[in-house]
Parts: C-alpha cells; structure tokens; sequence
C-alpha cells in the first residue's frame, strides 16, 4: 500500500481558521498528472500544492478541483511553512521554481511573517465588460487586464463588501479569476478575488492577486510599502512591499492537520 504525506495550512492567518486553507503534499518525484489532479479534488480546497525537491531547490505546481494554475500565493506560503516545519528546511529561504512563473523566492522572517518574492503582474487598462458589470452587479471606475486575472477598481470598501456575483455569469469571463478592489478603510487597499471558472466562488485571501493589486495600488498612492485586507469570510491581512518588476507580499501561517493519503 502506498502512501503521501498530506499537510493542510491556514496562509496569511494569525490563527486556525482564518486565512486561506491549503493543502500541501511534498513529493520524491512528480505523481501522475491526473493523480495529482484527483487529490486536488478530493481535498476541495482552494489549492493543493505538489513540491518536488532537487538539489538545494525546490519545483511547485498548484491545482484547484478543477485545474492547474499558472501561480499561487497562499499555497507557496503553506508549502514552505511544512519546508521550514516538518522537514527541516537548512537556512531561511527557499527557492521555488515553476514551470509557469519562473523562480519564487520565500524567506523566513524573524517576526515569523513568511515572504513570498513573486513576479509583478503587468496590468493593461480595458474598456468596462458589461458581462462582469452585469455579474457583480455594479459597473467599476476602471477595468485591467493582467496575466490571468481582470482587475476591477470601485469607489469604496462598503461597496466591495456588498457585491454578490452572480456566479454562473462570472463563470463565463474568460479568465483564470476576477479581483475587485477599493482603497481600504483601515488599511491601504481590501479586495475580494472570485474564479468560479477554477470551482472557487470565492477565494478566502489571494496571495497572487497581490502582484496585479501592489503595483496598481503603489502607484496610486504613491508608497512601496502597503497593508491589504482581503475582504472574504475568513478574512486575512497581506503585507506588500513593490519593488518594480518583483513583489514581496508577506503573511503568518497556521498548521490545521497533518496526515496520510492511500494511493
């Protein structure tokens, strides 16, 4: 009988339950794609990440239910949490390579924030999509169109925090997800990040919508360094630091359960 080692992390959470859940599985080598697939699933989370080690580094892959994605924050945070925990990880950074995003720099900070160094998102100013204003059900101040995700700017927090898609429209947008954002009543910016097209109505905190959310939100307000609220049930706090082409977005992490998985 064959086994994987399965942990599940609370990312950028101060405490159990908070944050975004994600599943982490460390590998000898890579599974059968459509294994790995069938685990995604069968843990119905946001993200299931697969590492790989090789050498000093380390190769990720992130699947949701339904798909393999291109870039993860919060499931990068959670696997170098178990790295750093559970398998005695030698220094405090770690460096993740991705076939899809290229190298992802993670340090572990003596505050115990965790930092992820992603690639900046390049955002291109579009015309409004009736279909997404007719999905969230309020027309935005301004629309971007980033690597895989649109990026929807409102007037005020109390109006993000009101919206109710309509999910089975916004699962016609022909995008990875959708990020709505506003400046923030106690922090710099809050954002909600909806993907029904991945099985994720909503996404609790959205590490990777940070690279579209930093830039678009330090040029506006004219600082490097910012505090983000992701305005889900769960909620979650981001710290974001823009460095032009590179984004460092820093969060805390909690260990939920650790346990075996019968292949």
């Amino acid at each position: 009988m064959k086994t994987q080692k399965i942990y599940q992390i609370d990312a950028f959470a101060d405490a159990l339950f908070q944050g975004n859940p994600a599943a982490v599985c460390i590998l000898v080598s890579w599974l059968p794609e459509d294994v790995m697939q069938k685990i995604a699933m069968e843990n119905n989370l946001a993200e299931t990440a697969f590492v790989v080690p090789e050498g000093k580094h380390y190769h990720i892959r992130w699947f949701t239910p339904e798909l393999e994605v291109d870039l993860c924050g919060h499931a990068t945070l959670a696997s170098a949490y178990v790295l750093f925990h559970n398998y005695s990880h030698p220094t405090d950074t770690i460096h993740f390579f991705s076939q899809r995003s290229g190298e992802l720099i993670v340090q572990r900070e003596k505050s115990g924030y965790i930092t992820l160094n992603f690639p900046t998102d390049t955002l291109k100013e579009v015309p409004p999509s009736q279909k997404m204003a007719e999905a969230l059900g309020k027309t935005p101040l301004k629309t971007f169109k980033g690597k895989t995700d649109y990026l929807l700017v409102y007037e005020s927090e109390d109006i993000i925090r009101s919206l109710k898609p309509n999910f089975f429209l916004l699962d016609e947008v022909e995008a990875r997800g959708v990020i709505v954002t506003s400046p923030g009543k106690e922090a710099d910016m809050v954002s909600r990040f909806f993907a029904p097209r991945c099985g994720i109505n909503e996404d609790p905190v959205t590490g990777s919508a940070h690279t579209s959310l930093t830039p678009y939100w330090s040029k506006r307000l004219g600082k490097t360094e910012l505090v983000a609220k992701q305005l889900s049930a769960r909620g979650g706090t981001i710290h974001c630091t823009y460095l032009g082409d590179r984004v460092l977005i820093s969060g805390k992490a909690v260990p939920y359960l650790s346990g075996e998985i019968i292949l």
